[in-house]
């Protein structure tokens, strides 16, 4: 009978013996070097859907409350003296900024964290401040002492907490564990759960008619799901080489990993002699906030950083500008009203999961499927020209459009095809691979953050902006400037493709490489307690 394989279950016949490296440098390089080119297994499959479930629950939460704030508006403004059974637009815009509001401090505040404490204590947290706030939220009442608006408004800033710390550790976590063939498609995949769980909570609306506490709380069972999980998803190897410095930890940990198993376990004598050796030097340097400056501040980094945070923003005032008043839209198309409250979220249910089968769902998945062959700044770059376009046709042929048959909403769904098969994606893809692993998720959340600031600026500015002109104001129905909208947001896809130009591709290139790592110093063996171990025949240095 043969022997059993080196690389366990998870890896079968892969070997990952580093017993033998003495340089810190080299025994780094070909530890990171086994999960570039580990072949895809159960682990990889397990780490996508365990960050893939928390962004089905952010998406979920993010826009149940697009179909909720109808059914707000019938519970707590039946008696309205303007509008009844409507919501105000100043509290309906209020608890839509509000999540997206704290998303920009969640994505900071974690991003920076997981670069200094670690991407495992940081994870899983997050997903708890999701579950208690998602929980608060439909728990909430009306009072003398606080409007439902105003509990309402906490709590989803609170919870935007919770999902911007997702969106860096989700990411970072991904990649630093994919293999490099198929690094792209596994950070598109966890990013297209977004799409279920959007079109999750438009079934969830069907389901329970107007039952607005019971859509709101669905979105923490899967997020419960997750949760034990996360919690005991082991350290990424290059977190602890590249800024624990724990080279034989790390080194066991890739053994393990590639073996199937949750981490290793060095010897701990080893283990605290390179720990406490002034000797061993590796190639990257400490982050540090003047590090962290001096490195963004030459124009080969800072303009990555900013062509990744640029694109999620021009990016997101079109995306979430649109996504967050769906409600908008279909009116303006003919697939909202009716003549009973049944019928009213019925039809609006509906024509969001229209919206959603029909274009960003299988957008989401084409990317999936040609990020790693096509390349992620083509997809990129193509999309935004491609919205460029959608838009300007709907902008300028806007009432044309809107008399004929369903003109005015084969456009839109092309247009949510190629928001997802094109920067949406992309733009949450590239920010987890082009950064050095010191600063890779605070880059991330920065990023994600002027994204988020970007969703701001949609509701706050060009939601009004569509009511221009309108009988009743902003708390009208009618959306005379809607065109004008859409022709300002064909130019912010064009500024997307002019940021998208700062980008590097990253397809099939090692996350070091898109570092700037090129050359390896001189090599300083490891120590062990009783000193350097001596250079056996036969072994050779071997250099990058």
């Amino acid at each position: 009978m043969a022997a059993p394989s080196p690389g366990g279950t998870a890896f079968p016949n892969y070997s990952v013996d580093l017993s033998h490296v003495e340089d810190p440098n080299e025994r780094r390089r070909q530890a990171l070097a086994r999960i570039d080119n580990a072949p895809f297994g159960w682990r990889h499959a397990r780490a996508v859907v365990v960050a893939g479930v928390g962004f089905f629950t952010d998406s979920y939460d993010i826009f149940a409350i697009n179909l909720c704030s109808s059914m707000l508006g019938v519970v707590f403004w039946q008696d309205a003296a303007t509008r009844p059974g409507k919501m105000p637009y100043s509290s309906d815009t209020a608890i839509k900024v509000s999540t997206s509001a704290g998303t920009v401090i969640g994505q900071l505040f974690f991003g920076w964290l997981a670069d200094i404490v670690g991407r495992k204590r940081m994870y899983g947290i997050e997903l708890i401040i999701i579950i208690l706030a998602t929980l608060a939220q439909c728990l909430s009442s009306s009072s003398p002492a606080m409007s439902i608006t105003g509990l309402l408004v906490f709590w989803r800033t609170i919870m935007g907490v919770g999902i911007g710390g997702d969106y860096p550790l989700s990411s970072i976590i991904t990649s630093e564990f994919a293999n490099t063939k198929r690094r792209g498609a596994m950070m598109g995949a966890v990013f297209a759960m977004q799409g279920f769980g959007h079109n999750c909570s438009g079934v969830c609306q069907l389901a329970v008619d107007k039952m607005w506490r019971v859509v709101i709380g669905f979105g923490a069972v899967p997020a419960c799901v997750a949760l034990y999980y996360r919690l005991t998803i082991p350290e990424t190897p290059r977190y602890t080489f590249d800024v624990a410095r724990d080279l034989i930890k790390a080194g066991e940990d890739v053994e393990a990993y590639i073996e199937g198993k949750r981490e290793g376990h060095p010897d701990e004598v080893k283990r605290a002699a390179v720990l406490q050796s002034v000797n061993v030097r590796l190639v990257t340097p400490k982050g540090s906030w003047s590090d962290f400056w001096s490195h963004y501040l030459t124009w080969k980094h800072g303009k990555v950083l900013l062509g990744t945070a640029g694109s999620w923003f021009f990016l997101d005032v079109a995306f979430y500008g649109l996504g967050l008043n769906n409600s908008i839209i279909l009116t303006a198309i003919g697939w909202n009203g009716g003549d009973t409250v049944y019928e009213y979220f019925y039809r609006n249910a509906v024509g969001n999961l229209i919206l959603i089968c029909a274009g960003a769902i299988p957008g989401y998945w084409v990317t999936v499927a040609t990020v790693d062959w096509l390349g992620r700044k083509p997809i990129q770059i193509a999309g935004f020209v491609i919205l460029t376009i959608l838009f300007i046709v709907i902008g300028f042929a806007y009432e044309p459009l809107k008399k004929s048959d369903n003109g005015l909403l084969a456009l839109y769904v092309v247009a949510q095809f190629f928001f997802n098969f094109g920067p949406n994606a992309t733009t949450f893809i590239v920010p987890g691979e082009c950064f050095p692993t010191r600063y890779r998720s605070t880059s991330h959340g920065i990023s994600a953050a002027s994204g988020k600031i970007g969703a701001i600026i949609a509701q706050c500015v060009f939601g009004p902006l569509a009511h221009r002109g309108a009988k009743g104001g902003v708390n009208s129905s009618d959306t005379p400037w809607l065109n004008h909208v859409m022709q300002i947001f064909a130019l912010f896809m064009l500024w997307g493709c002019l940021t998208s130009l700062l980008i590097p591709e990253t397809k099939r290139l090692t996350l070091e490489y898109l570092a700037g790592e090129r050359e390896m110093p001189t090599p300083t063996p490891i120590p062990t307690p009783t000193g350097p171990e001596p250079k056996r025949d036969g072994d050779e240095t071997v250099h990058n």
